[in-house]
């Protein structure tokens, strides 16, 4: 009887493993770097001409794998508290009257180049119009990150070492980013920021470098690093809200830097199967 209590309890959960395992919901995941290049990172990168005749046949490309993979959701790094104007933009996408639109609004004023190139639009449109979703959601909690406190702080606790740490990885990384958009296209750029190294390089800095940073009697540093989780952690929320349970595919785009915090989320909570840009691409 013993045995077969063991036996029975054995199968019981090994049927509960496979049958999670078998229900998850899969989420892609496309981490980018900002097509319009608004320059507000910290660090600086030269233009990528998202507009030239290759990169636009590889959205194409990519939207027509996203659109294979059949998404029931997209979300978009759009501030959510502005999703009646992202709806609005998006059904005008749909209706083709975007461009037309844009350009009467926005042609002679700083953010047309931000509603012409944006990822958004430029690749969330363009898949979730070729998947025929009715809504893109924005995910995005906006907040601002005291950088330029921290590297003061850094400056008065005279932590030379730590800054001399930072302004190294922000060269690196610039060198990097430009060298990738001379030389390489837009899939090879793309492919290259959804890597673990590229996603681990990326999270690992700010407890590395930035939690450091500050006196022993200050923790702007820590308090800086803590803002970038919540508002990741804000934006994981959404997504968690917004998911049915009927949703059996999502994708989540945003700026590659979000995305390695999302991972690690995803990775906690254990809810998703995660697929990566490399598999849809195949």
């Amino acid at each position: 009887m013993k045995a077969f209590i063991t036996l029975l309890s054995t199968l019981l959960i090994t049927v509960f493993q496979f049958t999670a395992s078998a229900q998850k919901q899969e989420v892609l995941l496309i981490g980018t770097f900002h097509f319009a290049n608004p320059n507000l990172d910290a660090v600086k990168t030269i233009d990528f001409d998202i507009l030239a005749n290759q990169p636009q046949i590889e959205l194409e490309n990519i939207a027509n794998k996203v659109k294979a993979f059949n998404p029931d959701q997209i979300f978009v790094e759009w501030p959510a508290n502005e999703q009646a104007s992202l709806d609005s933009l998006y059904q005008m996408y749909i209706k083709g009257t975007f461009q037309n639109y844009i350009k009467q609004k926005y042609q002679h004023s700083k953010q047309f180049s931000s509603f012409n190139e944006d990822e958004t639009f430029q690749l969330a449109f363009r898949a979730g119009k070729k998947a025929g979703l009715n809504t893109i959601y924005g995910m995005d909690y906006q907040m601002s990150l005291p950088f330029d406190t921290v590297m003061k702080a850094i400056e008065t606790a005279k932590q030379t070492e730590l800054m001399e740490e930072i302004n190294q990885f922000m060269k690196v990384s610039a060198d990097k980013a430009n060298l990738q958009r001379k030389t390489m296209g837009l899939t090879q750029i793309l492919l290259q920021m959804n890597t673990p190294e590229y996603r681990a390089n990326n999270a690992g800095f700010y407890l590395k470098a930035l939690n450091k940073a500050g006196s022993k009697e200050s923790f702007v540093g820590a308090y800086s690093v803590s803002e970038w989780y919540r508002r990741n952690l804000y934006m994981y929320s959404l997504v968690q809200k917004l998911t049915k349970s009927t949703d059996k595919k999502i994708v989540i785009l945003l700026g590659a830097g979000h995305v390695s915090m999302i991972k690690q989320f995803i990775e906690l909570e254990n809810k998703f199967k995660v697929i990566e840009l490399k598999d849809i691409l195949k």
